[in-house]
């Protein structure tokens, strides 16, 4: 099975995908944000578009995820952003057509919600003590010019199941998906200060300087 967890940017589909690995054995992640990264770097910075944009990287994210869910037995977990139908099909819908079980989930949350998330991942911490509670989010100008085309996209009935995260923790996202799926979690044991340590070194662990 794959588990595609969708969603805008800041949306928490990072979070919760590696929430669910690490509560479901033999389960694996496969991101094909770092297939994107790659096709950006061999390219001249000035052409460095949205790597979406490449038929290279939805073939590539095609073929690799066919290899992952023909040869390897236990759950993919996909965390990655699409909102455009045609990449949406090319990606999601041929796998299906593939015969493969994809379980797609969209990550929605109240566009207030979504800016503060973006706030609080990465150095986002460290901005507000410098700059300020309201000091822009530079880093994220990518995920914020993208957010309210995501949000849009996103509530179409072709991108369900859809979950909204506003008032619900990373750990219940999680048990909403694997319930969903079909899929039985481990009991979360984290203490809330270690939820939180957890969580920010995940984001620490995804932070880019490219």
């Amino acid at each position: 099975m794959l588990v595609w967890i969708n969603g805008p940017f800041g949306g928490g589909k990072t979070q919760t995908a590696h929430e669910i690995r690490r509560r479901l054995p033999g389960s694996v992640i496969c991101d094909p944000e770092q297939a994107g990264f790659g096709l950006h770097r061999m390219l001249p910075p000035s052409l460095r578009g949205d790597f979406q944009d490449l038929r290279a990287w939805r073939q590539g994210v095609y073929e690799v995820l066919d290899l992952a869910l023909t040869r390897y037995e236990g759950t993919v977990i996909v965390p990655m952003t699409i909102v455009e139908p045609d990449c949406f099909l090319e990606t999601v819908g041929r796998l299906r057509e593939r015969g493969h079980d994809v379980r797609h989930f969209a990550l929605l949350a109240d566009r207030r919600t979504v800016l503060g998330r973006l706030r609080e991942r990465n150095f986002g911490h460290v901005v507000k003590l410098v700059a300020g509670q309201d000091a822009p989010l530079r880093r994220e100008s990518f995920a914020v010019s993208k957010l309210d085309l995501c949000l849009e996209r996103l509530r179409k009935p072709e991108f369900a199941e859809h979950v909204w995260t506003d008032r619900i923790t990373v750990p219940q996202v999680a048990d909403h998906i694997a319930a969903s799926a079909g899929l039985t979690l481990t009991p979360n044991t984290d203490r809330a200060l270690q939820g939180r340590l957890r969580r920010a070194w995940t984001g620490v662990k995804h932070i880019r300087f490219d």
